[in-house]
């Protein structure tokens, strides 16, 4: 089952800081915006991994529900990994840090677009086939 994260982009917003990348991401919801703060400045500012995030409800007044919920969604769009135990390149420490996945991925995501726009990079009769698809994608049950 597919599991999809909502986000909410608007071109014309100037992002100046990571306040208004969490309002992105997290549109709408005060307390997980809140969670997520917490869970980026604190992978961010940690000397390592940070082996548990448990310790966030206590310090900073937060449910373990939405900090799970904002965890989740922070993984889920690659701003945060889990490293596991196994990993050797982290010689056996497990825990979360910030990842690089969700930088790169808009990267790809902005050069995808400007191939997508160039008009002789497409041919037509298969951009007619992929509407085609589309729509029997939309009817089917």
């Amino acid at each position: 089952m597919l599991k999809y994260a909502k986000i909410n982009f608007n071109h014309r917003k100037d992002l100046v800081d990571y306040g208004d990348l969490i309002e992105i991401v997290f549109p709408g919801n005060r307390n997980q915006q809140h969670a997520a703060a917490c869970i980026f400045f604190e992978t961010k500012w940690a000397d390592g991994l940070v082996s548990n995030l448990s310790y966030l409800e206590k310090q900073y007044g937060i449910s373990r529900r939405i900090l799970q919920r904002a965890r989740a969604k922070l993984a889920h769009l690659g701003i945060i990994e889990y490293i596991s135990s196994f990993n050797k390149k982290y010689n056996g420490q497990s825990g979360w840090k910030l990842s690089t996945r969700f930088e790169r991925s808009l990267k790809l995501l902005a050069e995808r677009c400007t191939y997508f726009r160039d008009t002789k990079t497409s041919v037509k009769e298969k951009d007619s086939l992929i509407l085609t698809f589309n729509d029997a994608k939309r009817r089917a049950p």
